[in-house]
């Protein structure tokens, strides 16, 4: 269906003033960044829906969604997912479709899209039922070439390039998997400019009678502006967090790894070997009426932060009309699994592979390894879009969540 990018390109339409700090860019084509899940549980072979795995290129699993519900004669509501993956990818996820024969989901013809397996299932596939994301990362040097300074990742022959930026990278690696990733949300979760969070306070400030109407008028815009903040001020707490994000302190509400169960740190002593072992993990607050909270100086921490973004003691806490957020815990951190970091062999850059668990963020996994990254899918507007998505809907160039002046001096000649 579609031909692997080189990326050699990329280099010459780059503007100047979009690479700020940044030394490597993704996605300078969808190729680069692919994205596969791996299923909490496979078909059963048996029942009244079909589990169809596709692999999708340039696509939001939104859209996707809506051309297998044309294909199948059903509605977009009735077609299951675990999950959404990114579009400016090549991404393989499974759907649930009611009533369809398996052998005709399979010749389904659909736009930058393959049906690549089809079986039987009693029931739909549900939002969270995924075991983890695995990601095949492409990050191409940005530095010119023949530059001053040390030279590109990966260009020298034999494809090892600059051997002792590579070593530091896969030192960092390594430190990852022993200590964990910071669990952060990533930046495109918040809107252009962070309009997403302040949308979501002032819906919260309104009060019950006066419940504002979010950008599109109905609770799913509502619930998404409500999510985008809860997740603002997670980022926050573990910002204050700092470099205890492995750690276990007295207060803390630790997650067990194996269970998923939640129980108060009192007597940290006793618990941090655990939590050296990743069996357990201090959890951040995302906020909400049934939120379990800490205690003692990490509790304080928490509200302070809430504070901050101008959040009620959260039995107070009122919500739009139909809007509901029970709230949870998060933990601070999660382990890559797999990661493996690679030049690559052509020379200019480096290859990432990994999984991580549903919520996590490849991009924090990126930045923690390399710093800054130029993501090229952002503000993307020379590249054909389908026709249900718009140009202004496209968050803005940014530099790992900086936001970054468009226009600006072209590298190079486009390509």
């Amino acid at each position: 269906m579609h031909g692997r990018g080189s990326g050699e390109c990329m280099r010459g339409r780059i503007p100047i003033d979009r690479i700020g700090g940044a030394r490597f860019a993704i996605r300078s084509v969808p190729e680069d960044f692919i994205v596969v899940e791996e299923p909490l549980y496979p078909p059963t072979g048996e029942g009244g829906h079909t589990f169809v795995r596709v692999e999708k290129r340039e696509r939001t699993t939104e859209q996707v969604a809506r051309d297998l519900a044309r294909a199948a004669g059903v509605t977009a509501r009735e077609v299951g997912m675990a999950g959404r993956k990114d579009r400016h990818a090549v991404t393989t996820q499974w759907f649930s479709l009611p009533a369809v024969e398996p052998a005709r989901a399979l010749d389904f013809e659909l736009p930058e899209v393959r049906v690549l397996e089809a079986h039987r299932h009693p029931h739909k596939l549900k939002t969270g039922h995924l075991l983890r994301n695995r990601f095949e990362i492409t990050l191409r040097d940005i530095r010119p070439p023949g530059g001053t300074g040390s030279s590109r990742v990966g260009e020298q022959e034999g494809g090892t390039g600059d051997g002792d930026d590579l070593d530091a990278i896969r030192r960092r690696a390594a430190e990852l998997v022993e200590r964990g990733m910071p669990n952060r949300y990533g930046e495109q979760r918040f809107g252009m400019r962070g309009t997403n969070v302040e949308e979501a306070k002032a819906l919260l400030r309104t009060g019950p009678g006066r419940s504002r109407r979010p950008r599109s008028g109905d609770r799913r815009a509502a619930r998404f502006l409500i999510s985008a903040l809860q997740s603002a001020v997670f980022n926050a707490v573990l910002e204050e967090r700092g470099e205890d994000f492995d750690r276990v302190v007295l207060g803390d509400l630790a997650r067990v790894e194996e269970s998923g169960g939640l129980f108060w740190v009192d007597d940290p002593d006793r618990e941090s070997p655990r939590a050296r072992a990743f069996e357990i993990s201090a959890t951040g607050p995302i906020f909400g009426t049934r939120m379990r909270s800490p205690k003692g100086e990490v509790a304080r921490l928490e509200r302070a932060v809430f504070d901050r973004f101008g959040l009620p003691e959260l039995p107070e806490l009122v919500l739009p009309r139909g809007v509901r957020a029970r709230g949870t815990r998060r933990p601070f951190r999660v382990r890559p699994i797999d990661l493996d970091v690679r030049a690559l062999p052509e020379g200019g850059g480096i290859r990432v592979g990994c999984a991580l668990p549903p919520g996590a963020y490849v991009t924090v996994l990126l930045e923690a390894l390399v710093g800054p990254v130029l993501d090229l899918s952002q503000g993307r507007a020379d590249r054909p879009r389908p026709p249900e998505a718009s140009p202004a809907a496209s968050p803005p160039d940014r530099v790992s969540g900086i936001r970054i002046p468009k226009g600006g001096r072209w590298s190079g000649g486009r390509c």
